[in-house]
């Protein structure tokens, strides 16, 4: 009896597991189909063609779009690869307790809902009285794309060989020369998976961007989102897929990074997936 049930669950699983993919990834594949339909009418098909994504990226509007989350996106980047990885050193270098709080500082900060941290983002700005535009959206990205890069770093801190820097502390290196010749290039697979990630978090947010915004500053994303008020259009599909196609190159790029220099980095690969999966999602 015990078997004939198992036989029974373990296809209904199957079928489940195909039904929840199929419903993710779907939609994606009939946007990346008809961004190349020839026709006006987007659920219509009337030959393959390429004229949409010229009428897209000959947009001034829509250029200036990419500029900003270009800007945004790398400076980004930058910032939180920055303070990620600082903070992923510092937690190992110090105590047990105050390692414990700041990891669940760090992890609280991915967990929270993003629109939380949107309205308290906007919330801290108007009290301190910023004006709100790309200064503000880079900020916001920043504070939520360093608990990222502070895991994926720590996750491979944590499985690297420290033999290493304790024999260039033996052999007189002082604790600066340690960092920047043999802690930071063992880190460095882990540091640009991270950069990469914080990169396509912020090119394709939309949550904490429209919040903290302001009236002067449209992102790809918000340009988007714009457009759909009026109805979709082959254009919306043709700008979707390109976000898309970047989107998913930096994921897996990041992806491949952990796991060929960091096996065993269970909780970078974790999240990976996760981020993977929100990116899918939002391209849905």
């Amino acid at each position: 009896m015990g078997q004939r049930l198992s036989g029974l669950v373990e296809p209904g699983l199957r079928v489940w597991t195909a039904a929840v993919y199929a419903f993710l990834f779907l939609p994606i594949v009939v946007v990346i189909i008809f961004s190349f339909n020839a026709s006006r009418l987007v659920d219509v098909w009337s030959g393959f063609s390429l004229k949409w994504y010229g009428t897209a990226w000959t947009d001034p509007s829509i250029l200036s779009a990419l500029k900003t989350s270009l800007i945004v996106a790398a400076i980004n980047a930058v910032l939180a690869t920055t303070f990620g990885t600082l903070a992923a050193i510092g937690m190992q270098r110090v105590g047990q307790r105050l390692r414990t709080a700041f990891e669940t500082l760090v992890y609280g900060t991915i967990v929270t809902p993003e629109i939380v941290i949107a309205i308290a983002s906007l919330l801290f700005f108007v009290t301190v009285n910023v004006d709100l535009g790309i200064p503000t959206i880079v900020i916001a990205h920043v504070v939520y794309n360093t608990s990222i890069v502070a895991l994926i770093v720590r996750a491979r801190l944590v499985g690297m060989d420290r033999t290493l820097e304790e024999a260039a502390a033996d052999l007189g290196a002082t604790p600066i020369q340690t960092l920047r010749r043999v802690t930071i290039p063992l880190l460095y697979p882990a540091i640009l998976a991270g950069g990469l990630l914080a990169f396509t978090f912020s090119f394709d947010d939309f949550v904490l961007t429209f919040f903290v915004s302001g009236a002067t500053s449209t992102t790809l994303p918000l340009k988007i989102f714009s457009m759909l008020r009026f109805g979709i259009s082959p254009v919306i599909n043709a700008v979707a897929t390109v976000m898309l196609v970047v989107t998913l190159t930096c994921i897996l790029g990041a992806s491949l990074l952990v796991r060929r220099h960091g096996r065993g980095d269970g909780e970078a690969g974790l999240l990976l997936s996760a981020a993977r999966t929100a990116s899918e999602q939002r391209a849905a």
